[in-house]
């Protein structure tokens, strides 16, 4: 009995391990093309992150949600002229410095 009961504890502990899988993406080498045909949630998903990590990058500690929704109109325009871009490119064309 005490030997299931372990067997049952360190099963368990298990578990949260292999939820959290981790999925590796090259920012990088995502096109305006790829950008433009996610869907919704995603492309919300992604301008949050890039949005994120590109205020890191020039070091900005301050967020402000309608320049945010400015730089994704500003993006997705720029994107459907340049749909083989990157996306990092189109972000240092359209986001000013």
């Amino acid at each position: 009995m005490r030997l299931r009961l372990i067997c049952t504890a360190f099963t368990i502990s298990l578990l949260p391990v292999a939820a959290n899988a981790q999925i590796t993406i090259d920012m990088g080498a995502i096109r305006c093309d790829q950008y433009l045909a996610m869907s919704p949630a995603q492309s919300r998903d992604f301008s949050a992150w890039m949005s994120g990590w590109f205020s890191y990058q020039t070091r900005r500690t301050v967020l402000d949600l309608t320049a945010h929704q400015n730089n994704i109109a500003n993006l997705k325009s720029w994107c459907q002229y340049r749909p083989q871009a990157s996306v990092m490119t189109a972000l240092q064309s359209v986001i000013p410095q």
